[in-house]
């Protein structure tokens, strides 16, 4: 039989921590969540205040915010467009922010590093669902392989500073991300709310048709963006080995059957018309998630409608 002995966060409520991307996406809604169950010492960082691409700027951070953990969710990010124009600059950015902030985490014997970094680390064909196993059975999908690669390295970089040095680091793999606080610059973002944008501008603009690239052939698993920061707070609180982590929803969808659900809840009642030119980007993508309830318990909770009505209602509240 198998026994999982927990910390609690009672035991961790004292402890300073730092979240790199701290007043994003997703590490707003981490910061929120981390301060309900009553951390009082969480330092957000910004990449306004500071460039953690420099080693100056990271070096201050750190005698700034003298962190017990650091949780590095900062990331230069994008969907298939933005990683096709800006391939070098998104492997060096985040290869270079992922690299120095753990080795001077661990320069200054912080307690945890926990290490947030992409699907799309995992190879091109990865059967689905996707096992951490699977991870260097082949090269990432072309479009966005820089980024994965880029971000992957933190794992070697956690498994070879704990073999080495004894060093407390994990590395955990979401999934895409979505929810309130998304980034809709159709310039970069995601499918989710491109998509979002592209059906609400349409209706204002009374458009009759909206594009979309590739041939929806392609699945994709979506990860709402509380259970993501729930994910990680567990794995902060629980999880201490340098073996990667897959954190999800434990589903797939097509992207023909995304963009009618999205259509349906928008309610946008024009014409679609798919772009075979562009690229689908991975095949499929949907993750094993049994080793992240097997080592701290977490399973996803918010119903994929739900999630995707909660997007739009703060899209609709905020940009119209």
């Amino acid at each position: 039989m198998y026994f999982v002995c927990f910390v609690g966060y009672s035991q961790m409520q004292d402890k300073r921590i730092t979240v790199t991307g701290g007043k994003g996406f997703l590490g707003s809604h981490l910061v929120k969540k981390l301060q309900e169950r009553g951390y009082t010492q969480i330092f957000s960082v910004d990449q306004a205040e500071y460039d953690l691409v420099k080693l100056e700027d990271i070096k201050r951070m750190y005698a700034d915010s003298q962190p017990d953990i650091v949780i590095h969710l900062a990331a230069k990010v994008g969907g298939i467009g933005f990683n096709q124009e800006n391939p070098a600059t998104l492997f060096y950015e985040n290869l270079m922010m992922g690299t120095q902030l753990l080795h001077e985490g661990f320069l200054r014997k912080i307690e945890k590093f926990v290490g947030v970094a992409t699907i799309c680390a995992y190879p091109k064909f990865t059967p689905v669902p996707f096992k951490e196993e699977d991870l260097w059975n082949g090269y990432p999908e072309e479009t966005n392989a820089p980024y994965g690669l880029a971000k992957k390295m933190l794992i070697v970089q956690s498994q070879a500073y704990r073999k080495q040095h004894g060093f407390n680091s994990i590395t955990l793999l979401p999934v895409n991300l979505y929810g309130p606080g998304d980034n809709f610059d159709p310039q970069s973002s995601h499918v989710i709310p491109a998509l979002i944008k592209k059906c609400l501008d349409a209706i204002t603009n009374h458009e009759e048709e909206i594009v979309i690239w590739g041939t929806g052939k392609a699945t994709r698993e979506f990860f709402y963006v509380e259970d993501a920061a729930e994910a990680i707070i567990l794995a902060t609180e629980r999880y201490n080995n340098s073996d990667p982590v897959n954190i999800g929803a434990g589903f797939e969808i097509s992207i023909k059957h995304l963009v009618e659900l999205i259509v349906e809840l928008t309610g946008f009642q024009g014409h679609i018309r798919w772009d075979t030119t562009k690229p689908d980007g991975q095949p499929r993508r949907m993750l094993d998630t049994s080793r992240a309830w097997q080592e701290f318990r977490f399973q996803a909770t918010t119903n994929f409608r739900e999630g995707l009505t909660k997007t739009i209602e703060w899209y609709k509240q905020y940009f119209l």
